[in-house]
């Protein structure tokens, strides 16, 4: 997180070595693609992860590979609703009890794209090398209203509207809802 206007940490010490860790936002959005593929092993995405983000390849046990990247998400990514994982020290991902998520970078790529031209006329793929994963968060949660972005996760937060005379009001939220819902999560009526 962001608590001065220092400069962002960019460098990880292993075992006496300093590594540059790529914060570029495209890298870290390949960094989260990685944790998430169901083909890959527990084992393979922590190595695959950890690599990704220094791009060096590191002789170490699998153990020390997940103390790694426990550390270059909790140092550098730090994104509690991206990756609320644990690993154990075999390096498998331990379970955790997921919230329902209100936005996903693959899903809503349109809607922050064109969010991010609308608010801050900043076109995200000539910046993709160069924006700071942390810089990119921070706009990204702050974008005003008025943007497709917010007006999307609005919808998919807004409550249903109760009382006398609401039917018509539930059953266009419930229309919206659906037609803006992420994969795999539920749009019930209530």
């Amino acid at each position: 997180m962001l608590e001065s206007f220092d400069e962002f940490e960019t460098e990880i010490e292993i075992d006496g070595a300093f590594y540059e860790v790529n914060m570029s936002f495209n890298n870290i959005y390949k960094f989260f693609n990685i944790l998430k593929n169901p083909i890959l092993s527990d084992a393979e995405r922590v190595y695959y992860a950890v690599h990704r983000l220094i791009d060096t390849e590191l002789d170490l046990e699998i153990e020390e590979m997940a103390e790694v990247l426990e550390r270059l998400i909790s140092d550098f990514i730090n994104t509690d609703e991206e990756i609320e994982q644990h690993l154990d020290l075999e390096g498998n991902i331990m379970p955790t009890i997921q919230k329902e998520p209100i936005y996903d970078l693959n899903h809503d790529g349109i809607y922050i794209y064109s969010s991010f031209i609308q608010a801050y006329n900043l076109d995200l793929f000539d910046v993709k090398d160069t924006l700071d994963w942390r810089k990119f968060k921070g706009l990204l949660l702050g974008l005003p209203e008025g943007t497709k972005f917010r007006e999307v996760m609005e919808i998919r937060t807004r409550p249903y509207p109760k009382g006398k005379g609401s039917a018509e009001e539930r059953k266009k939220l419930k229309e919206l809802k659906q037609h803006y819902a992420l994969p795999n999560t539920k749009t019930t009526g209530d």
